[in-house]
């Protein structure tokens, strides 16, 4: 608790400190002193992220400033003013208005409307793992991308640009332009496009590129704006072949103004079959008369399996639609451009949600608020850290988007249920989290107040959004943890299945718990975003507005916070009454239980001695019954078989002892004889007997065999007689 305190506190530390680095304030000074210019209406993003660091794009000196966000948290205050400054070596001839950072972080491109470059990063080494060891300045290698082409066709814009997803290749950049062409370029190779996805026909983008615009542009069928998808297996249908080899490629979604999608699998390591073949219009369900829109400008691809497409409109609505597999009684056949193409893949529109762009203000205390005529452009931004929450920015503001409803709806596609239908019930159950975060046209009569740069910090001490406005202004905001998922248990902390698991958890976690319920009662469908005004200073709104602004901003509190906040507290109050009552049943029942234990341990104690009093008599009883089976046994007429045996163990050792008794008598009377002889052989009378040496020897040899013979006999009665004793 206390390591994550002392990180919350360094979080709130280098978020109020980061608006007053030296970078951002020389920006700010330069700006003001700069005569204001108009600028064409495109989304800008001149910021991004890496290992902690931000990178801002300075486009009077067409150099990247760094700025370390891991020393801004520090006691020192040096951390304001160490900043970093990468210069490019060719810089680039056009207005840059967007920074995109390629999958293995290791090159950054420089995109404007008039042409794309490179920027390769420079190395790290040293102490705090700085560029090129820390200097202040590094000079940095830029390759341009398609320069011939871009500059021989004066006419010719770029409209989006991203890398190409795969980390293992070389890096490879994909670029539509406003011939309605995608083109793949390698970084090895700038100048020539490797792969070529031709959107119209030649004839027709000839006529585009002499004339300016052509007819299908005015009708909105040109390309706007792509994305790629998480990488797949490829279907077979769409390979055209029959070989059983699984080809995996990168899902292509490209978004027409008109609102139709396009696939097309993408894949440079193979080129197999149809590969790269362009499918569509994919069909939307449920169909709509307007099809959903006819200005679209953005699309976003979320990395989950189905793919959910997010499709933006320059009015403010989000479509999100889920990617599935098309099935056999659709009517798409018929629409299909390649009749060889049996399914194509269908998006199913799960929701739509209505940004508001610009405030809606109430002319009246009882009137309903203006409908707003503002549209423009909305750039479409992935969450770094959550793969279900992603971020708009738009000339007017910033929202953030989360979608709830994602493992719902994979658990419903994982179940055995065939109603597809049911996917709009999934979706009125639960919706999105829709939160305003900033807002840089609060009055209709103010111009909006585009943002310079928009970034999600996921890697210093949780989500933080940062935005960068036109003015340099630093806005830092922690965003919602509400759709952010559960961190993955730690290998230490493996659950054991035997441990039971306490009920009230249970009931916590429970799909209708009361805590979900008053989550769902303080849900807010509209929010006060932070204010931003424009940059003019002297013209001073009207009163009018500045009023309608103010009651926006009391009903929106009203209604969104004070009103939800009663409607929650009468319920915990309600709550808190009905659980006084279940205590005080609980209470009872507890009080109960007790005396109930009480008794139950005393008729334990009871039954104890009873068995207690019952086992002595039941070994009684046991000897009792040994005896008298002792004694039934030893009156039958018959023998056992132990007996039996018993029987002959007893002769036989009665056998033994009379042949060892025959043994014992001849041994005395040899013992006797020997005796006698021995005294014979010692009476004076008798002469002495000379023996010689080998007489001798051989008396002492037969006396010694004899005495070892007897010795041994004696053992052997000795054993005799103690077997017989025993």
């Amino acid at each position: 608790m206390a390591a994550m305190a002392a990180e919350s506190g360094l979080a709130e530390q280098w978020r109020a400190v980061l608006p007053q680095h030296e970078v951002l304030s020389r920006l700010r000074e330069r700006e003001a002193a700069a005569p204001a210019a108009a600028r064409p209406p495109i989304i800008r993003n001149l910021l991004f992220g890496l290992d902690g660091d931000l990178f801002l794009w300075d486009g009077e000196h067409s150099a990247l400033h760094t700025i370390g966000l891991r020393r801004l948290g520090g006691p020192e205050a040096a951390g304001l003013s160490r900043y970093q400054t990468l210069m490019c070596i060719n810089p680039p001839l056009f207005e840059v208005y967007q920074l995109l950072l390629s999958p293995t972080q290791h090159h950054v491109a420089l995109i404007g409307t008039k042409g794309l470059m490179v920027l390769e990063m420079p190395k790290r080494w040293g102490k705090n793992s700085e560029f090129e060891g820390g200097k202040s300045t590094v000079n940095c290698s830029t390759v341009p991308i398609a320069e011939r082409f871009f500059t021989s066709s004066t006419s010719l814009t770029l409209k989006h640009a991203a890398w190409y997803p795969c980390e293992t290749l070389e890096p490879h950049i994909v670029l539509l332009t406003s011939d309605n062409t995608i083109r793949f370029y390698s970084l090895k190779v700038p100048h020539t496009p490797i792969k070529v996805i031709a959107l119209s026909d030649t004839e027709e983008e000839t006529f585009t590129i002499k004339k300016g615009r052509a007819y299908t542009a005015s009708l909105g069928e040109t390309a706007v704006a792509f994305d790629f998808g998480p990488l797949v297996p490829v279907p077979k249908n769409t390979l055209g072949q029959r070989g059983s080899d699984e080809v995996l490629a990168y899902p292509l979604y490209i978004l027409y103004e008109n609102g139709e999608t396009f696939l097309t699998y993408i894949s440079l390591l193979q080129s197999t079959g149809n590969l790269g073949k362009l499918l569509g219009p994919l069909p939307m369900h449920p169909a709509a008369e307007d099809n959903y829109g006819y200005d679209a400008c953005a699309v976003l691809c979320l990395p989950c399996v189905p793919n959910i497409l997010v499709i933006a409109t320059e009015s403010g609505m989000l479509y999100h639609c889920v990617v599935l597999d098309g099935e056999e009684d659709d009517d798409q056949s018929e629409k299909s451009w390649d009749p060889r193409s049996d399914l194509i893949p269908s998006l199913y529109v799960f929701e739509c949600v209505e940004l508001e762009l610009a405030l809606k203000l109430a002319s009246g205390d009882e009137e309903e608020p203006l409908e707003s005529d503002f549209s423009c452009p909305i750039k479409l931004h992935q969450d770094p850290k959550c793969p279900s929450r992603y971020h708009c920015t738009h000339e007017a503001g910033v929202h953030s988007v989360g979608l709830t409803w994602i493992n719902k709806l994979h658990k419903f596609l994982g179940s055995d249920e065939e109603d597809k239908d049911s996917l709009q019930e999934l979706g009125a159950e639960q919706k999105c989290f829709v939160e305003h975060i900033l807002c840089t046209k609060p009055l209709p009569c103010r111009q909006p107040a585009p943002i310079r740069g928009f970034w999600i910090v996921s890697d210093i001490l949780g989500p933080t959004m940062i935005c960068i406005t036109n003015t340099y202004e630093c806005i830092t905001r922690p965003l919602l943890s509400t759709v952010h998922p559960a961190s993955p248990p730690l290998l230490c902390t493996r659950e054991d299945k035997e441990v039971t698991v306490s009920p009230l958890r249970i009931l916590a976690a429970s799909q209708h718990s009361f805590e979900k319920h008053i989550r769902s009662i303080l849900q807010r469908s509209s929010a006060n975003p932070l204010v931003l005004k424009s940059a003019d200073k002297d013209a001073a709104p009207p009163p009018e507005e500045c009023l309608q602004l103010l009651s926006r901003a009391t009903q929106v509190f009203r209604e969104e916070y004070i009103l939800k906040q009663d409607l929650a507290k009468e319920e915990i109050q309600q709550r808190v009454k009905l659980l006084w009552g279940q205590k005080k049943k609980q209470l009872e029942e507890l009080t109960y239980c007790r005396e109930e234990r009480k008794s139950l341990r005393e008729m334990a104690e009871r039954l104890a001695d009873k068995y207690e009093e019952a086992k002595e008599k039941q070994e009684d009883i046991m000897n009792r019954m040994k005896k008298v089976l002792r004694s039934f046994h030893s009156q039958l007429p018959v023998l056992s078989d132990s007996e039996k045996d018993m029987r002959k163990e007893l002769q036989t050792i009665h056998d033994q002892l009379q042949h060892l008794s025959n043994a014992i008598r001849q041994v005395k009377m040899k013992k006797e004889y020997q005796q006698k002889k021995m005294e014979r052989g010692s009476s004076p009378q008798k002469p002495s007997i000379n023996l010689s040496a080998y007489q001798s020897k051989c008396i002492q040899t037969v006396l010694k065999e004899e005495g070892e013979h007897i010795r041994e006999m004696v053992r052997q009665i000795n054993d005799i007689r103690s077997h017989v004793n025993f």
